[in-house]
């Protein structure tokens, strides 16, 4: 497989920015794959994001020349000083490690691990983590250690402590809460910043908590919803990634809403989760730029 290098870049807008990137990238022989740019008008910000491949053009009997990334890391740094740009530069040659975290409701889990083994989502998963052991069937299924580590109010600090060391045992990157229905701790959050993805079983920022399908039945809405989102310190209030709605009635229970919004909780994580492995994803205050 082929891989390639993503730039992800943020700085204040002004004139020949996506210029000064591409000819610096031509220089250092790059074939670029993709590009898009934003720019958000009423702040005077530009966004940008470049995919090039790392493997050059062959030539007659030779092997294709490989792109030279520490080179042109340290050849952009100045550039991007003198810009005034936040910038991130990965490479798809080192797949994300990315730890699932679930309580009692495995639809979530089930359908991201499903487009892991197909190769929907590129990535490795090294472990699932639960506060309930309802999911260790599931995750022997895939061969996937499972982890039970239950949380009480009074061992929370303990149980986040063990979390902790294993995530950095296995080296993990993401961390996606699959309907796990625990509060994180600011410290727990602040080790990996916009690298912690939740779903939230309604359109935020209406019906926050953890009831939303029986708040939205006793107000009677018509529209249901489900948001994925980065985790920050305040509960349901981190920049979104995706969200999406199916529409109901007043025929429609309790129930029937849990059973339809479980299906939008599936699409927008795993659209959420496929965007970030894609590096298509720049935070901005409490807002999201997800690059086409």
């Amino acid at each position: 497989m082929s891989h390639s290098a993503v730039l992800l870049i943020d700085c204040p807008d002004r004139k020949g920015l996506v210029a000064r990137v591409a000819s610096l990238l031509y220089q250092r022989g790059a074939n670029i794959l993709h590009a898009d740019q934003h720019q958000d008008h009423e702040l005077g910000l530009f966004f940008m994001r470049v995919e090039w491949g790392l493997e050059g053009a062959a030539s007659t009997g030779r092997e294709p020349e490989r792109f030279d990334l520490d080179g042109f890391r340290e050849a952009f740094a100045p550039l991007a000083a003198e810009l005034g740009m936040r910038w991130q530069l990965t490479s798809s040659a080192r797949r994300t490690r990315m730890a699932l975290f679930c309580s009692q409701f495995p639809h979530c889990t089930a359908d991201l691990l499903e487009r892991w083994r197909t190769g929907e989502l590129e990535c490795e998963i090294p472990c699932i983590v639960s506060n309930h052991q309802d999911g260790e069937k599931l995750a022997g299924f895939y061969g996937i250690p499972f982890e039970f580590v239950p949380v009480t109010a009074a061992t929370r600090s303990e149980a986040e402590a063990r979390q902790l060391e294993l995530l950095a045992r296995h080296e993990i990157d993401l961390v996606v809460l699959a309907r796990y229905m625990q509060i994180l701790s600011p410290a727990f959050v602040a080790r990996y910043p916009a690298s912690i993805i939740n779903v939230h079983h309604s359109f935020l920022p209406a019906f926050t908590g953890a009831r939303p399908y029986h708040a939205a039945h006793a107000r009677g809405v018509k529209l249901i919803g489900a948001t994925s989102h980065y985790v920050t310190d305040l509960l349901d209030d981190g920049p979104i990634i995706e969200q999406d709605v199916a529409r109901i009635s007043h025929r429609d229970q309790v129930e029937d809403l849990v059973a339809r919004g479980r299906d939008l909780e599936r699409a927008v994580l795993s659209r959420a989760v496929r965007w970030h492995l894609d590096r298509r994803i720049l935070c901005y205050g409490n807002k999201t730029v997800v690059f086409d």
